[in-house]
């Protein structure tokens, strides 16, 4: 490759990793204020993740569109080719990620002015988590750090573990007190979509190794049983 080439190629991946960057961010915002909204049932503060979701979106295409154009017009090296096709799968994990913080702030548009049905403590420490893995798993990608994403990717246990114990104890709410069915489900929604956030988590640590090794590696290996949905 020339050097023209190489400069062009190193100048148009660094945009898009600033930009993945900024994407991270957004979404570490999201899920910090959707737990607020969840918290306080702020009804205003559930509209503003909703709303700011649109640009999680059109941040996902515009690094879609710029990986795409690097790929046609710079011709990348092998190594660079597998960063930028892993780019673009980490981006709709992102912005999946998105849509998750969003539904959570739609339940509390959905709970209105009911209570909730129990003190949160685990919820927020899922929020915690997928915060930590969420920042953690980027910046692996962009240092090619396999270690640490194998590391992340294993701490998608404890959020299993977290969602089971919020389930189990759903569940035996419900069972005792059947009126508390509606607002339960409101709960599960939202541990739900915070589970499924450290399975997208995981998806990015295996483009680490992907990028680093060219193999894909299955680090995401369920436990049998683990209750709920899907």
């Amino acid at each position: 490759m020339g050097s023209g080439l190489r400069a062009a190629l190193d100048r148009g991946l660094l945009q898009i990793e600033e930009d993945l960057l900024r994407m991270r961010e957004m979404i570490d915002r999201a899920l910090s204020k959707s737990l607020k909204s969840l918290v306080d049932r702020d009804t205003a503060l559930a509209h503003e993740v909703i709303d700011e979701d649109k640009s999680i979106n059109n941040l996902r295409y515009k690094i879609e569109e710029a990986c795409l154009a690097l790929i046609a017009t710079q011709q990348p090296t092998a190594s660079d080719l597998r960063m930028i096709m892993a780019i673009m799968s980490v981006v709709a994990d992102l912005e999946r990620m998105g849509d998750y913080a969003a539904g959570i702030s739609k339940t509390v548009l959905r709970m209105g002015d009911e209570p909730l049905l129990k003190p949160l403590i685990d919820i927020p420490k899922m929020v915690d988590l997928a915060r930590t893995m969420l920042r953690g798993s980027i910046q692996a990608l962009l240092d090619h750090d396999v270690p640490r994403a194998r590391e992340i990717a294993s701490r998608d246990d404890e959020m299993d573990h977290l969602y089971q114990a919020i389930f189990d104890e759903l569940v035996e709410i419900m069972a005792r007190k059947p009126e508390s069915v509606h607002r339960a489900t409101y709960l599960l929604w939202c541990a739900h979509n915070l589970e499924r956030i450290g399975d997208r988590v995981t998806n990015i640590a295996e483009r680490v190794v992907f990028v680093s090794t060219g193999d894909f590696k299955d680090l995401n290996i369920k436990e049998e049983g683990i209750g709920g949905l899907n």
